[in-house]
């Protein structure tokens, strides 16, 4: 022990100064104020060419480093600051980030600029900044460079606003489009140069090049211009989609940032939906042959959630992505009533309790667009909002959404200042609420006891309600079916056990706690459901036992669910083995057949191992039998048609 000691201190010595070191050379916090964007984009050979001003103020005294992310696929060839002096840039291909190094520290509070000349190519095959998703794409026909893409210099990403002049050349023919008041003049023959300004600060930056006239469509008072390439059949309604959308979003929020809309299709590869400031890109699967009401709504409140107000910080993302995650289950509230609002929120409440850490106010660390980042930020901050709104009553918490968005208009809003908001509307201390749904993780699991006594004036409920954290604390509602007309009563549940006392006039029969699930707590069929969704989660990157483990999980808890054994043989197709594959989809048609068409599925997933099988009349047999149920969920109906005509052939793999 005694001869390991001086290494042991020379290790912690060094980790120190290499830790001095590194603190030494991090790069400072700056606050962007604006761009001003000179590119030139050539569809022909799907490259770019910019000179970007970036006009920036330091927040730390002292700064001598400062870091942006920009895109791998684009060659800085000069960083120069407004002397134009040359300033020395390393790059890290890891994580897309380009650190300069002054000459001289910078002071904190003075205005500097530093202009970046760079050029690439963007093919869209390119690595993303975000893994997996394509965000930036150059090609013959038609180009999109959305703010994510990092396809110029981000500092602050999603966090610092600022505001753009942009100038964008392209060959005669093509038109450019993006958030702004715009331009247009040719500075030769061939070319054509589209200019915007955009003087509010925001998240501008997010553009597309295209060709062709657009389809344009008013509707409640909305001008929606729409691009679609190979769903231009679905432009006309989508368009009067939009303005039925924005019409209530506006009765919500207030006036949006911009009265009318852009729409432009973007391809395969793509997110589902991005909102820039007057700009919305939606990708062909998305677009589909029936409008995507839901995500296209999601996207729409993004005008008011993350453009017109944004969080400061990565750990507050929950206010954009909750918030237009809520707006779009309200919208199906308002468009097709509370049933439909339930089961939405349901599925958003199975999202939110999918991932059980961090708390929302940690998410800042959860990797962009990923699974966990979505069930924190969107189904956590949504199912927050829904509580919420209990909390404070209809009346309140919608004031509170409308004036919100006014007084923070174009700046940043935390979730501290959300919450003092909302405290002031209510007039009472809301903080129990933010601390155990926003700071903290977890969810209860109620156990309700009572006993009803007669009384000279009816009857009264006398019961506990029972659950694991300590420091919860939240209004639920109970509710009493009675020999009468039913009676609610909110009661406050606190801590571990709480009793409560209600009166009646009508005998009661059932009593039930939270009989809407208002509260994001689990119950056995909610446990079921989050297992499920996790098999699912896991079954989407190819981790097949995981995946498995998480549905015998749910048949643990529910022997009979349909849902559970349709996925485990889905497990078994995919991975050839047809005879347990089978066994599951027998499973699944005599277990609880929720939802329903899982029936007609299981059917024709039957049928394909027949045909694989080579038992051809047995595999008839099963489409037919799927054909009765007349469920045409996700075009089943189709399904079972085309291979009653033709056999299935699975496809094979070399190995």
């Amino acid at each position: 022990m005694s001869r390991k000691l001086p290494f042991l201190t020379f290790v912690v010595l060094f980790a120190a100064l290499a830790q001095g070191q590194e603190r030494q050379a991090a790069a400072g916090r700056i606050d962007i104020d604006h761009y001003k964007i000179d590119a030139e984009i050539n569809p022909r050979t799907q490259s770019i060419a910019a000179t970007v001003e970036v006009h920036f103020s330091p927040l730390d005294s002292n700064v001598s480093v400062v870091s942006f992310e920009l895109n791998n696929a684009l060659n800085v060839t000069r960083v120069v600051d407004d002397a134009g002096r040359q300033i020395p840039a390393s790059r890290s291909q890891q994580d897309f980030t380009l650190r300069l190094t002054f000459p001289e520290p910078l002071v904190k509070g003075k205005a500097s600029t530093i202009t970046f000349t760079y050029d690439g190519r963007l093919a869209g095959a390119e690595d993303s900044p975000i893994y997996g998703i394509r965000f930036a794409a150059i090609h013959a026909d038609y180009a999109y460079l959305m703010y994510p893409a990092r396809w110029f210099p981000v500092s602050g990403y999603t966090t610092d606003r600022f505001s753009a002049d942009t100038s964008i050349t392209v060959p005669f023919g093509y038109n450019v489009l993006d958030s702004g008041i715009s331009q247009i003049d040719h500075p030769s023959p061939d070319k054509s140069r589209f200019s915007f300004h955009y003087a509010r600060e925001s998240f501008p930056g997010s553009l597309a090049v295209v060709q062709g006239e657009p389809v344009k469509v008013t509707s409640e008072g909305v001008v929606s211009t729409l691009y679609f390439r190979t769903r231009a059949n679905m432009a006309k309604a989508y368009g009067e989609e939009a303005g039925k959308i924005m019409s209530y979003f506006t009765s919500l929020y207030g006036l949006p940032p911009q009265a009318n809309l852009t729409f432009v299709e973007t391809e395969d590869g793509t997110p589902n939906g991005y909102s820039g400031p007057g700009i919305v890109f939606l990708s062909p699967g998305t677009i589909g042959n029936l409008v995507a009401q839901r995500v296209l709504a999601n996207q729409l409140a993004r005008q008011w959630w993350g453009i017109l107000v944004s969080p400061p910080t990565r750990n507050s993302l929950w206010l954009a992505n909750g918030s237009a995650r809520f707006a779009e289950l309200l919208y199906v509230e308002h468009d097709q009533g509370t049933a439909d609002y339930n089961s939405a929120l349901h599925d958003d409440y199975v999202d939110a309790l999918s991932v059980e850490n961090p708390p929302i106010a940690q998410s800042g660390r959860l990797e962009d667009y990923s699974v966990e980042y979505w069930a924190v930020t969107a189904g956590k901050g949504a199912a927050f909002l829904n509580m919420l709104r209990l909390a404070m009553g209809d009346d309140t918490f919608f004031k509170l959404l409308k004036e919100l968005p006014d007084h923070y208009a174009w700046k940043t809003v935390s979730t501290r200042q959300f919450e003092d908001a909302a405290e002031q509307f209510l007039g009472q201390k809301l903080d129990y609420l933010f601390l155990q749904w926003i700071d903290s993780s977890g969810a209860p699991e109620f156990k309700l006891e009572y006993t009803v006594f007669r009384t000279a004036k009816g009857f009264r409920v006398m019961g506990k309600v029972s659950q694991d954290l300590d420091t919860f604390r939240m209004p639920v509602t109970l509710h009493i079916e009675t020999e009468g007309n039913p009676e609610e009563k909110q009661i406050e549940v606190v801590g571990t056990s709480s009793e409560f006392s209600v009166d009646t006039f009508g005998k009661p029969k059932v009593v039930t706690l939270d009989p809407k699930g208002i509260v994001l707590r689990y119950t056995p069929s909610m446990r079921v459901a989050v297992a499920i969704r996790r098999g699912e989660q896991f079954a989407e990157i190819g981790s097949y036992a995981e995946a498995q483990k998480e549905y015998q999980k749910a048949l643990d808890v529910q022997r009979n669910s349909s849902m559970a054994h349709y996925r485990v043989g889905e497990l078994f197709f995919q991975q050839n083995n047809y005879q347990s594959a089978a066994n599951e989809f027998r499973e699944a048609l005599n277990g609880d057949l929720d939802p329903r068409w899982i029936e007609v599925w299981a059917h024709i997933n039957l049928g394909k191992i027949f045909d694989v099988t080579s038992q051809r009349e047995r595999a008839v047999s099963e489409y037919h039998q799927a054909v009765r149920t007349k469920d045409n969920t996700q075009n089943a109906q189709e399904e079972a048609a085309k291979y009653l005509k033709t056999a299935y052939e699975r496809k094979r793999v070399d190995q």
